[in-house]
């Protein structure tokens, strides 16, 4: 395994995987690593000969009041699951490799960013698009995997990867949960046994929706009273708890009825931890198997 902390080596590197005939493999993170992170990995091993993995806290996905400063960083842990893993390239840089002195360039989606986690946080996506575009133009043709836990996200970067005709194949990967069903997440290890405990109640509610889904109800005032009292049995300070298309992400109106694929997404606090989750109806098992 190689650590890259330059532009120019990571590129060189990626470059010379092409260049022996073979696929490269791309999983960006902000390090913190843990399994869910590393079934990307695997997930990308299967798709292509050699994987590289990204380790960047990105500061304008971040807003003022949120957990840069905080956000877990632990390198050597991280180069450590990476060669257990069998990723063969890193790359690590600093702030100023990403963003050049002086710079003034961000890459916007719109319409999928008008919802959801959207109005919550300023300016998120914008920077989230930003350094993924970033990441694709330095790590060229390749095949790159990511979380469904973040689904919004994903669907963002499948946007602009189709629409800016960037040579990569956006892979989502199903969310992995621990064995009580909650979502893994770097920003767990914020939360206390207390609030790791009552935040069970995000899980509880998505399995609640697909059971009640699984069953035939699709009118969506009904399937919001069904999460509801799960979430606020678990005091999650709720941002959304949000039934949207599945692709567009525009959110369906209370007195509606669902087709047979619905997105199921749920933000909120617990504790001064920010978690989501969500499920898609039709398509997802539920996170706690009956």
């Amino acid at each position: 395994m190689i650590l890259h902390r330059t532009l120019s080596e990571f590129r060189s590197a990626a470059q010379a995987v092409r260049n022996s005939g073979k696929r490269l493999g791309l999983v960006p993170t902000m390090g913190a690593l843990h399994a869910g992170h590393l079934s990307l990995v695997t997930e990308a091993r299967s798709r292509a000969a050699e994987v590289a993995l990204t380790i960047f806290v990105n500061p304008t996905q971040f807003g003022p009041n949120e957990d840069f400063a905080r956000y877990p960083r632990n390198l050597e842990r991280d180069l450590e699951l990476c060669r257990e893993a069998g990723v063969s390239h890193v790359f690590a840089p600093d702030v100023s490799e990403m963003y050049p002195q002086g710079e003034r360039t961000r890459v916007v989606v719109s319409g999928l960013t008008a919802a959801l986690c959207g109005p919550h946080r300023p300016g998120h996506f914008d920077g989230v698009t930003t350094i993924v575009s970033k990441l694709f133009a330095v790590s060229g043709e390749c095949v790159a995997v990511f979380g469904r836990k973040d689904y919004q996200q994903l669907k963002v970067i499948e946007r602009m990867t189709r629409d800016l005709l960037l040579p990569v194949e956006v892979v989502g990967l199903r969310t992995l949960r621990d064995v009580d069903g909650l979502a893994l997440s770097s920003r767990n290890a914020y939360l206390t046994p207390e609030e790791r405990a009552r935040a069970l109640c995000i899980p509880r509610a998505l399995s609640a929706v697909v059971a009640a889904f699984g069953a035939g109800e699709r009118r969506v005032s009904a399937l919001g009273k069904i999460a509801q009292r799960e979430l606020e049995a678990g005091g999650l300070r709720l941002d959304y708890a949000t039934f949207a298309d599945a692709d567009e992400l525009a959110p369906l109106a209370e007195d509606a009825l669902s087709g047979e694929r619905l997105l199921f997404a749920v933000a909120g606090f617990m504790g001064r931890t920010r978690l989501i989750d969500n499920v898609v109806l039709g398509e997802d098992p539920p996170p706690i198997a009956s």
